[in-house]
């Protein structure tokens, strides 16, 4: 219906949400791998709760990790450094558990099913880590080409974050969440409808101190003004107290966080988790070059907003299938998008690895705050828009 309103809402949390926690150790203990050894094959889970970091897995690796040194580093970092916060980077307890990789799933990794069917093509010779879906996605909303509820979510807890080490806000603790609602008409945000922000505070702090700083200092210093109006509500902290918080008032694992890791829920997710996996893992790098491809499309013109499905079996280099939806928003076929994806986009494991430098430890940089839109990434990097605009004849 025309002028219809649509609302759609997205979440983030801040880096001292107790899963973001369990993701930051996670790929930090993955990059100090790397850093060392490369072709590092790493799967490390991650589980914290009060006192308490688990950090489990199956590793294959030449590098040393002092993974207890890690793992104080990364909590210290955040800002769990007084045990009256219920954590503490010092006196927390640190367990591990870690096992090589699975011979099964390396001889299909290292193996691929192409290789052994005598393909000399390099590119054939790495199999996919598992079987499964992966989604990229990408829209005209934001500059940076993502949703604006997402994008909006990011930069509440980000702003969260900020304020809180710098000290404008000393009150503030690092655990928290932001959610924001984006009226659409006809397939274009207009305005904030709902801004939800919880904080974890100190106890010495009123509510009403509290949400008006939050008001003002965060809210208003991250949302354009032209998108708030006197009908946006606000709720912070609705419980009305936030005190306990982090791995003492929840426990936190790693890879709980997809949708905020992703769009927010504006498009489909395979179910896959990204923290702490290597690269062969394609539930983790085949989601970065579907955004990849999807952002070059969309900057290219050859959509207004693009989603890109590509699936995988185990052992097996080329993708089983690589499906396409513009959403009526291009004067392409889907049909001729995919030719074009496919003349130009490598999906095989080992060419993903090696055009987006996956082998380099860049990932403790991505854990929070959304894998996608920062413009530092090599997944969002737009290198590809004159192969496009020539392939389709734009």
């Amino acid at each position: 219906m025309k002028d219809e309103i649509r609302l759609f809402s997205s979440e983030s949390v801040t880096e001292g949400h107790p899963d973001k926690i369990c993701d930051k150790i996670a790929d930090s203990v993955l990059d100090e791998a790397l850093r060392h050894d490369p072709d590092s094959h790493i799967a490390c889970e991650v589980c914290c709760t009060t006192g308490l970091v688990f950090v489990m897995g199956e590793f294959t690796t030449e590098s040393y990790i002092d993974i207890p040194k890690i793992v104080r580093s990364v909590v210290e970092e955040i800002g769990y450094t007084d045990a009256t916060m219920g954590f503490d980077c010092k006196t927390c307890s640190v367990i591990t558990s870690i096992d090589e990789q699975s011979p099964d799933i390396a001889m299909g990794v290292n193996n691929a099913l192409e290789k052994r069917m005598s393909e000399d093509d390099i590119a054939s010779s790495v199999g996919a880590g598992d079987q499964g879906m992966m989604f990229g996605y990408a829209c005209k909303e934001t500059e940076e080409l993502m949703p604006l509820p997402i994008s909006l979510a990011h930069k509440l807890t980000a702003r969260l974050t900020e304020v809180r080490k710098n000290g404008m806000l000393t009150y503030l603790r690092p655990d928290g969440k932001a959610q924001v609602t984006v009226a659409y008409k006809n397939g274009e945000p207009c305005y904030v409808d709902t801004v939800v922000v919880s904080s974890q505070h100190s106890p010495d702090v009123s509510q009403e101190t509290l949400k008006a700083d939050i008001i003002e200092h965060v809210i208003k210093a991250v949302i354009p003004k032209d998108m708030l109006s006197n009908n946006t509500k606000y709720f912070i902290n609705p419980t009305g107290n936030f005190v306990i918080g982090g791995p003492q008032g929840d426990s936190g694992l790693t890879g709980r966080k997809i949708i905020v890791d992703t769009y927010g829920g504006m498009c489909p997710h395979g179910g896959g988790a990204f923290s702490g996996k290597d690269p062969t893992k394609v539930d983790r790098s085949a989601c970065y070059y579907a955004r990849y491809v999807c952002k070059n499309l969309v900057a290219a013109g050859a959509a207004e907003r693009v989603q890109l499905q590509v699936a995988y079996a185990i052992g097996k280099a080329m993708p089983v299938s690589v499906c396409v939806d513009t959403f009526g928003t291009s004067k392409f076929t889907e049909e001729q998008i995919v030719s074009a994806v496919n003349k130009i986009f490598d999906f095989r494991p080992y060419s993903i690895i090696k055009n987006l430098g996956l082998k380099n430890p860049i990932y403790a940089s991505t854990t929070n705050y959304g894998h996608f839109g920062k413009s530092f990434l090599p997944w969002e990097q737009l290198d590809k828009v004159d192969e496009i605009k020539k392939e389709l004849g734009l």
